[in-house]
């Protein structure tokens, strides 16, 4: 049956209100999506269809108390705590960093691809991941990369929401969260853990954040292997070292060198709609963008072509070429601008 009919049958059934037939096939159209290869739209069907199950089976009247109840109350909770809830289209191509960087997260993810053959060997699966380094060098992309590859739900975890001045607040939230994840078999993406998992004789330090620390450390003790919990953070250096010790893998995502900025050129330009022209050469140009990270070159040379078009309007080039002082110009600016901050 194609995509159409499936459709057509989900109208139908819903304007009939004929639950069963609707459900049985949304469940059929969803496993079709799988099949097209359509995964990250099949992800998102599944995660509103199991919502929508799971309010149905708490609008009716509730006993205080009950499994309906009590569930009803922890999506309530968790509601906030969560920034966003997606699925990623990104893969390994997308990805630009080291070598080493790339093979660790090629083998991490190489285990979840053969979970049932750890299991079968009573092996654990590395589910606890750790990503290191300066600030706009792909950390938040490599989380969506995993999320992509392996094609699971991620949940971008709200640190506002989940820290909180209360005493002992911010590790029931904690908590909160992780049972979620756990239940919807999903990974969680938290962002600037340094602000979670600092070093427990930190000099600021009161007691929340040992209780904080400790909490996370239980939590991460107890994850189930269907679960995954990503972390990142541009200081790694004033984590706790007892948590540190619990991540399962740690990769260092660096600035890029000569080689991953003449990757990160190919990718940007790769489907061959633009060119360089030749005022300044790719080699100088690449020496100024040393120092910079993976964000900072992409954005300049995307601003420059942007830039370019604009400047082209009205002529009947067959290839936009990029102006390559215009991209030297902002790749300078952007050093100075990094350097005053």
């Amino acid at each position: 049956m194609g995509q159409q009919d499936y459709i057509k049958d989900i109208a139908r059934f819903g304007l009939e209100n004929d639950q069963e037939k609707l459900l049985s096939t949304l469940n059929e159209f969803i496993e079709h999506n799988k099949n097209s290869k359509k995964v990250n739209f099949a992800l998102q069907l599944q995660s509103l269809l199991k919502d929508s199950i799971r309010r149905h089976q708490n609008s009716s009247l509730q006993k205080v108390g009950s499994p309906s109840h009590y569930q009803s109350l922890q999506e309530r909770d968790t509601e906030d705590l969560i920034l966003e809830k997606l699925t990623s289209a990104y893969s390994l191509t997308n990805l630009v960093c080291t070598e080493s960087a790339k093979d660790q997260l090629v083998n991490f993810l190489e285990e979840h691809r053969h979970s049932e053959l750890l299991a079968k060997y009573e092996l654990p699966l590395s589910n606890k991941l750790l990503l290191y380094g300066p600030s706009g060098c792909g950390k938040t992309l490599a989380s969506y990369v995993v999320a992509g590859e392996l094609q699971k739900m991620m949940i971008v975890v709200n640190l506002g929401a989940i820290v909180s001045s209360k005493l002992g607040e911010t590790s029931k939230n904690l908590a909160k969260l992780f049972r979620k994840a756990a239940q919807d078999d999903c990974i969680i993406f938290i962002d600037e853990f340094d602000s979670l998992g600092k070093v427990r004789d930190y000099s600021q330090d009161h007691g929340e954040m040992k209780r904080v620390v400790n909490t996370i450390l239980q939590l991460f003790d107890y994850l189930p292997q269907s679960s995954m919990v990503i972390c990142a953070t541009n200081q790694k250096d004033m984590l706790d070292d007892a948590l540190l010790r619990r991540f399962d893998l740690a990769i260092s995502m660096d600035l890029p060198e000569k080689q991953q900025i003449a990757e990160l050129i190919h990718l940007v330009l790769k489907e061959d709609k633009f060119a360089l022209d030749k005022k300044v050469s790719l080699v100088k140009l690449m020496a100024e963008a040393q120092g910079l990270s993976y964000y900072s070159i992409q954005k300049t040379l995307v601003n420059a072509i942007k830039r370019s078009i604009f400047a082209m309007t009205g002529t009947r080039a067959l290839k936009p070429k990029i102006d390559t002082q215009i991209w030297m110009d902002l790749l300078i600016k952007e050093k100075e601008a990094l350097s005053s901050k």
